[in-house]
């Protein structure tokens, strides 16, 4: 049976891991390191021995949940399964043992793999700059509205200072709107169709639109099948379009966003490019331009210089740096194996099974959980507990912890009440998605006749259901006896 005390409550002051011979004799901190630079009193760590710590950590690896152990639909995350291959790859020595601080000349494996990335990032957006720089989507919306703000000023234009942003979107847009100086108009959807209302559009477009922000697929799974002609009206009042790439996975090989119009988006190399997702990092939001918008880049920029490659910071409209050195290199070399292991009708694929795996599921679950707009999907789909009784979407999501699943996302997007975001990607059997629906039916039929079962799930878990708005505004972050 597991010890279910706490690190810190099987401290035993004196216990060591390991001790080194003569360390008695060791001088003193102080003489080491400068005063300035020392705790005023010692870190309040657990003493313990090496077996109770190997414990620890073992038992806290057991208690994680990822596309390794169980299936794991989060829907708008793309949770998918990646090539250890790309692992394995990224992880040489020739990437992982560099310096930021390298000659140039020492680092040209390296500097060839970021310009290839760029190159094939480049073709499958349809935009054919990219930069590398952004450390994940949310970074990567910033460094595309910072593009477009630095590009709205060269033309010495002041008024365009308002982003328009669909009600569907992803919570992170407004807030980069936000810190590159802009302002939000908010956008409705249909709601007959779930995508953007363009005579709304029309009504908020003018002479102070900076851009408008479409995420598509947008956050319902729902292509913007008027994407063209958004383009258009957001360019006819003198408008950018910045596309969030969260969802490229569904379309990606099929369709490229700047053939529609389309002038910048970011991509999210963490989810669909196979780099595993969550845990804070690592990722990478790298962004795709229009010609235009090309100059504005940050830099340094990777660039050919004879037969070899060199990064240049010769451009004078650049926004600058947007983070520290280059970008998160490792994750730009599992992408560039990725596209390269898949090349270009593998990537088509993957968009394919994306969207046949979701519509198969919308259609076997929407017998039982109503879908909020019941046509074909892309690769997700907005379900509701609607005619389940009491049975809320987080009962729903507890319970599946019980039957071995991973929870997909609840509560969003907003404008679906009681929303379960269902995202199976394309890397999942038929035989899982089986399973997945024989649950959901099950804790259905748990809503009907045991209620009880339902509401008090998680059963099986450490925690069952904790107060999250309280957790929310009075976070406990460290440990403390009292």
């Amino acid at each position: 049976m597991h010890d279910p005390r706490l690190i810190f409550e099987k401290d035993h002051p004196g216990r060591r891991i390991v001790r080194f011979p003569g360390e008695e004799t060791l001088p003193d901190l102080e003489t080491l390191i400068p005063k300035d630079y020392l705790r005023d009193e010692e870190a309040p760590l657990p003493e313990v021995g090496e077996l109770d710590l190997v414990r620890h950590f073992t038992h806290l690896s057991k208690r994680n949940k990822g596309v390794n152990d169980s299936f794991y639909p989060l829907g708008s995350c793309t949770m998918k399964y990646n090539p250890l291959f790309n692992e394995t790859a990224s992880a040489q020595h020739g990437f992982t043992d560099l310096h930021p601080y390298q000659p140039i000349e020492s680092v040209q494996g390296l500097l060839e793999a970021f310009y290839l990335a760029e190159k094939y990032l480049a073709e499958i957006s349809g935009l054919p700059h990219v930069s590398l720089h952004p450390a994940a989507g949310a970074h990567g919306e910033l460094t595309a509205l910072l593009v477009i703000r630095k590009y709205i000023d060269s033309l010495g234009d002041d008024k365009r200072r308002t982003v328009l942003i669909p009600d569907s979107a992803h919570g992170t847009n407004p807030a980069s709107c936000t810190f590159s100086g802009f302002k939000t108009r908010e956008i409705k959807s249909s709601k007959k169709t779930g995508l953007i209302d363009v005579e709304s559009l029309k009504k908020a477009v003018g002479d102070d639109t900076a851009a408008i922000m479409v995420t598509n697929p947008n956050t319902l799974g729902l292509f913007e099948t008027d994407i063209e002609e958004i383009c258009a009206i957001v360019h006819d009042a003198g408008g950018q379009v910045y596309m969030d790439g969260a969802n490229l996975n569904a379309i990606m090989g099929v369709t490229r966003p700047g053939d529609s119009g389309v002038d910048v988006m970011h991509f999210n190399l963490h989810k669909t490019f196979s780099t595993p997702h969550g845990c804070g990092g690592p990722g990478s939001g790298p962004i795709g331009v229009a010609d235009h918008l090309e100059p504005f880049l940050p830099v340094p920029r990777v660039a050919k210089a004879g037969d070899g490659y060199t990064l240049s910071t010769d451009y004078a409209q650049s926004i600058g740096r947007t983070r520290s050195f280059f970008g998160n290199s490792t994750v730009i070399v599992r992408a560039l194996c990725y596209i390269l292991a898949l090349g270009a009708e593998g990537i088509r694929d993957v968009a394919h099974n994306a969207v046949l795996n979701a519509n198969y599921l919308r259609v076997k679950l929407g017998k039982t959980y109503p879908v909020a707009f019941d046509r074909t999907c892309m690769h997700e789909f907005v379900a509701t507990p609607k005619g389940l009784g009491k049975a809320r979407a987080v009962d729903v999501a507890k319970r599946l912890i019980d039957l071995g699943i991973h929870p997909p996302t609840v509560y969003f997007p907003l404008i679906v009440p009681e929303a379960i975001m269902i995202e199976p990607t394309e890397t999942e059997s038929v035989d899982t998605l089986d399973r997945f629906v024989d649950a959901m039916v099950q804790i259905a039929r748990e809503a009907r006749d045991d209620l009880d079962q339902l509401l008090d799930a998680p059963h099986e878990t450490p925690v069952g259901r904790p107060d999250e708005v309280r957790a929310v505004k009075e976070p406990v972050l460290i440990w403390s006896k009292r």
